[in-house]
């Protein structure tokens, strides 16, 4: 019976192996790539990344959700190498990133130290403002207890903020905070997107727009008014920027669940994640992790205040539902031909939608996009991209790293000729 079972299990194998074999077929294949032809530019060594950045002149900043990393916000210095920025101190040690009250634990409250950043955003220079590196903290670490369990403390006022770094001489010259009643303890800024424009906002120097995409607690929009430093919410809750319930997804062509330590096997939970501005300012693009759906809505919508009494209303009422894009999308980016470029891990693929012929295309594909999770467009006119092999990391494999090094930034040429939004300001 045994030698039987060893004969079953190598004929499997053999079966296998011979069906995996697609050399010498007369079959059309899919050979797992379209697009543009792609670069390899930076590889990641030592810290996994999430966010990036390229600036006018082709710096490379990084940034790391953290709670053992050394330092969360970081420049390339090479291919293969990166360097705290703009100093080691601006970073806060590990030691530094959590405390707890009545046993609950609770995010530092540190407004000046960066605690856990998770996106990057760069505008250009104009006159009353210098090349600016914009720098989302959450002020939400991931924490390891004792028994290798991750969790993710609440939000202290002060942690979460947004850092404004002028890139000609490598320093702070702004920080923005947020109450709790804009950014609650279970809140998580996702990413952002700027219309620089004086006559947009009040205060005259334009306005921010933040996804809470909390895969605890309500997720929405914050808008934050740069010239007064006032913050409000939109869309709280509403169904666009809501999770879907029990999505199944599949990455390298596995379906995939959430195995985290000492919970039953779930989905991810992630709500309104990637966000995109258009050329003119006049629309906002956005979609939840787990959806396969593109929404969009007027950024007058956004910009209204509390004190119109019809304002969340009247956002509500005019959310539009652009379709299905063929797989959910993570980070998003956008450039001067109006395209809205959406990051899809699920095919290891970059689409993009068109407003004018209202569809989603795609833009390039490759095996090495495995989980691309922000993109950054520079001067040059290209499309960069963090592939960090995210689905393997340990909190979603039940405590073990699966990843394998190096990670990676990849860059291709746009269509169209298309560059920078840099009209915002």
């Amino acid at each position: 019976m045994k030698c039987f079972s060893l004969w079953l299990l190598a004929a499997a194998v053999t079966a296998q192996i011979t069906y995996q074999n697609s050399s010498g077929t007369i079959l059309r294949v899919d050979n797992g790539t379209y697009g543009p032809e792609i670069e390899e530019h930076h590889y990641y060594y030592d810290q996994w990344p999430i966010g990036l950045a390229v600036s006018s002149t082709g710096r490379l900043f990084v940034c790391y959700t953290r709670g053992t990393y050394a330092y969360t916000l970081g420049e390339a210095v090479n291919k293969t190498a990166e360097v705290p920025y703009p100093s080691a101190e601006l970073n806060l040690p590990p030691s530094a990133l959590n405390t707890s009250f009545n046993g609950i634990p609770f995010g530092s409250s540190n407004a000046t130290g960066l605690i856990s950043v998770q996106a990057l955003y760069i505008t250009p220079q104009t006159a009353s403002r210098p090349e600016t590196l914009w720098v989302l903290d959450t002020g939400r670490p991931t924490i390891i207890n004792a028994q290798g369990t991750p969790s993710v403390p609440y939000a202290q006022p002060g942690g979460p903020k947004l850092i404004a770094i002028s890139i000609s001489n490598n320093s702070v010259y702004a920080t923005y905070t947020f109450p709790p009643s804009v950014h609650y303890p279970d809140s998580y800024m996702n990413d952002l997107r700027f219309d620089l424009r004086a006559n947009v906002t009040s205060g005259g120097r334009g306005v921010v727009y933040i996804v809470d995409s909390s895969d605890e607690g309500r997720n929405g929009f914050i808008i934050l008014d740069l010239g007064t430093g006032e913050s409000w919410r939109r869309l709280t809750q509403h169904p666009s920027v809501l999770r879907a319930s029990n999505d199944v997804p599949s990455y390298q062509g596995h379906p995939f669940y959430q195995r985290s330590i000492g919970m039953p096997i779930g989905h991810l939970q992630e709500g309104v994640d990637g966000v995109q501005i258009s050329p003119d300012g006049s629309t906002i693009y956005y979609s939840p992790l787990t959806s396969n759906y593109l929404y969009s809505i007027p950024s007058i919508n956004l910009l209204a205040r509390d004190s119109d009494p019809l304002s969340e209303q009247a956002a509500h009422n005019n959310v539009s539902n652009l379709g299905q894009r063929g797989g959910n999308a993570n980070g998003f980016e956008g450039d001067s031909n109006g395209l809205i470029y959406q990051l899809v891990p699920s095919h290891n693929a970059i689409f993009y939608y068109d407003p004018r012929d209202l569809q989603t295309h795609g833009y390039v594909r490759d095996p090495r996009i495995i989980w691309p999770d922000s993109a950054s467009i520079g001067a040059d006119g290209y499309f960069y991209v963090n592939i960090n092999q995210l689905p393997y990391q340990p909190m979603w494999n039940d405590g073990v790293d699966l990843r394998v090094h190096p990670g990676a930034v990849l860059r291709c040429k746009l269509p169209g000729g298309g560059t920078k939004i840099n009209t915002l300001g």
